[in-house]
């Protein structure tokens, strides 16, 4: 059977990403489709990577984080990807902890002076 193929517009639309968001994603290096002429094809391998790099932006990793980590399982293999991956993981932990501590501080001062506000107001 032969490998499922997507145009450049249906990988558009079954991700639902802009042709702008695609092509950066190319230019980039995160995706390389197979090129018939002026069209662009996308096999099983770009519908992974595309799904692992929406994966990784969700979670917050900056785009050459996923660069890097993409590249280490076509360099070094599946090990090798998954110890950078607990390692970026870590790393986004930490920084998502401390962007939700400055987020419930910020929360707790509008909330204060929301409620002074309306003190004031009787």
């Amino acid at each position: 059977m032969a490998e499922p193929r997507l145009s450049f517009k249906e990988m558009c639309a079954k991700f639902d990403v802009t042709p702008r968001t695609l092509r950066y994603y190319e230019y980039i290096e995160l995706l390389s489709p197979e090129r018939v002429g002026r069209s662009r094809f996308y096999g099983a391998r770009e519908l992974a990577r595309m799904t692992l790099i929406l994966r990784g932006r969700k979670f917050g990793f900056p785009l050459e984080d996923i660069r890097q980590w993409l590249m280490i399982y076509e360099n070094e293999g599946t090990e090798a990807q998954m110890k950078l991956w607990v390692e970026l993981a870590d790393r986004q932990l930490s920084e998502l902890t401390e962007q939700r501590r400055q987020l419930d501080e910020t929360m707790d001062e509008l909330q204060s002076l929301r409620d002074l506000t309306a003190k004031t107001l009787g």
